[in-house]
């Protein structure tokens, strides 16, 4: 069992620490993290509105941090490194993971009303947001990117999504952690597919979609729910709305047939154009009952 389970946001230290123009705060989100981890005590880190950009990096040694933006159209946290740029620190390209935009290494992370994007553009990989600590949670925020947006990367972590937004093309929430998506728009700005799944077998949950709105982009020919990026990656889709041009079949098995006979993806209770079965790949699963909250995220209650 996870320890810590009983961590809320609405429960975090009194210590305030605000980023933003004015004389006393911080000319940065970087600067914000870094005292905030000096001092070794939970904080909340104010953000004004405004574009901040640069590569925000919480570390694995920081305390439960909460950021709280202006709103998800005002507070915008943006960088642009893309996995092919050569990193110029270590003369090799910065790879996937060294792409992203922000980096949430530290448990018991909050996030609330501001965006999270990497504007490189269609360029290959380029993560907006890695998540690699465990009960992290986020409400109104925007994720905003192409190939790879949300890097969900580590098995075993916990991940809860709120009223979010995610956009991008291909794989563009992907990784082996346990998340939720509950109220969440997902987005497709181009053809490809929106989860990516990397479940280890023993994991009983990889990604979980519950009451979302699936759209795309005027011109976005079709998408598919996703495709297991290991073997026996697991996405549900519980009650969403397929509002955007989801193909038929629906799930793709990554070109690998054996991925068939291990992945686990099922939908339960959708609507919309997009959501008819018939035409479905005869391997998704079909029988089993969807998750309810309390059972994915193990009594973990970050929105109380």
């Amino acid at each position: 069992m996870l320890s810590s389970l009983a961590f809320s946001p609405a429960a975090m230290a009194d210590r305030v620490l605000e980023v933003g123009h004015d004389s006393g705060a911080f000319a940065s989100v970087q600067a914000a993290v870094d005292a905030a981890t000096a001092g070794g005590e939970a904080a909340t880190i104010r953000i004004a509105a405004g574009t901040w950009r640069g590569v925000v990096d919480v570390p694995s040694d920081a305390p439960a941090l909460r950021f709280i933006g202006a709103g998800a159209t005002q507070t915008r946290i943006v960088h642009d490194h893309y996995a092919s740029r050569i990193d110029p620190r270590s003369g090799q390209p910065f790879g996937t993971y060294g792409s992203a935009t922000m980096f949430v290494r530290a448990d018991d992370f909050h996030a609330e009303r501001l965006t999270i994007a990497n504007d490189a553009g269609p360029v290959g990989q380029a993560v907006a947001l890695v998540v690699d600590g465990t009960r992290a949670s986020f409400r109104d925020v925007h994720l905003l990117g192409h190939q790879d947006t949300l890097y969900l990367r580590k098995a075993g972590t916990l991940v809860w999504f709120r009223d979010c937004r995610v956009e991008g093309t291909v794989d563009y929430i992907f990784g082996a952690a346990t998340a939720l998506f509950e109220r969440c728009a997902l987005h497709s700005v181009g053809d490809g597919y929106i989860t990516a799944p990397s479940t280890p077998p023993e994991q009983a949950y990889g990604f979980v979609f519950r009451d979302c709105t699936l759209t795309a982009a005027p011109g976005v020919a079709g998408v598919y729910l996703g495709r297991p990026w290991r073997p026996h990656g697991a996405a549900y889709f519980v009650g969403c709305r397929f509002d955007g041009p989801v193909l038929a079949e629906g799930w793709h098995d990554w070109g690998k047939p054996g991925n068939r006979q291990t992945a686990r993806f099922a939908e339960f209770g959708n609507s919309g154009r997009g959501s008819a079965l018939d035409g479905r790949v005869s391997w998704r699963l079909d029988d089993s009952a969807p998750p309810d909250a309390v059972t994915l995220m193990q009594d973990w209650k970050p929105f109380e």
